[in-house]
């Protein structure tokens, strides 16, 4: 049994190919301006590297932000039980799941089979997610992938940034600038702005052991342990956070593939 999920985010394209309970391939490509073409290549890419062709599927579910325009997918499921059913797979003790993908952020709590049992979002805004971080990078002028570790390396002392609004977050930044304050400094209220917001979901679904966080933020050393400092658990990130939705979708059309009939 070869099945698929493809996780269309706002900033990432995911493909990942399953047979039976194992990962055969997976892909990771910035989302175009098209999503049922960044659906495309990205699961090109993955049976590429499984060396299979998309006949070779037999059941394809896709989910996230563009899981309705994937035109070769049997079904959609929402990213939110994708993500659950995702992050049970690695660990199958997971209770709670922080998914921050670059738009939105869900906390999510779910139960021993990794059936969905609570979740809260952010209201869409980018100060709860990963384009804020983003944004910091760009003004800073420092690669997104530095920003965690650097925030853990002050300088003079941590800067207070607006945890509310990343409009108001990229004045008070620009404002700093001029004043001279250290961007390890400013990186630092960033990150600590961030984890306060996400954490304010995490309190609405409550957390419990074991705890996952998933998504791109998974990668920012700084947000990770400033919530892991809040929430006092210690997170665990698979070896590819951002995958997790789409190995989700590919259990679940494993799921819906062994229900049909023979």
């Amino acid at each position: 049994m070869i099945t698929a999920g493809v996780d269309i985010g706002s900033l990432t394209g995911k493909t990942l190919i399953l047979s039976d309970n194992s990962i055969l391939a997976w892909s990771l490509i910035p989302t175009g301006a098209n999503s049922a073409e960044t659906a495309t290549r990205a699961t090109d890419l993955a049976l590429k590297k499984a060396n299979i062709s998309l006949d070779n599927i037999d059941y394809i579910v896709s989910t996230g932000y563009g899981r309705v325009v994937v035109p070769f997918a049997h079904k959609n499921i929402t990213e939110i039980s994708c993500h659950a059913k995702g992050a049970h797979w690695f660990l199958p003790q997971v209770r709670t799941i922080l998914d921050m993908g670059g738009q939105d952020c869900k906390a999510i709590r779910c139960d021993a089979t990794g059936k969905v049992t609570d979740f809260a979002m952010n209201d869409k805004c980018a100060a709860g997610a990963g384009r804020s971080m983003e944004i910091m990078a760009e003004l800073l002028a420092i690669p997104l992938a530095d920003l965690g570790q650097n925030s853990l390396e002050l300088v003079n002392g941590e800067v207070a940034i607006s945890s509310t609004c990343v409009v108001f977050a990229r004045s008070e930044v620009l404002g700093y600038l001029r004043h001279g304050m250290h961007k390890n400094d400013i990186l630092a209220g960033a990150c600590e702005a961030l984890a306060s917001r996400v954490y304010t979901l995490l309190k609405r679904v409550g957390t419990e052991k074991e705890f996952v966080i998933s998504g791109g933020i998974a990668k920012n050393i700084g947000v990770v342990e400033r919530l892991e400092e809040k929430v006092k658990l210690k997170a665990n990130i698979a070896f590819e956070p951002q995958i997790v939705g789409a190995l989700g979708a590919a259990l679940f059309a494993q799921e819906i593939l062994a229900k049909q009939p023979k």
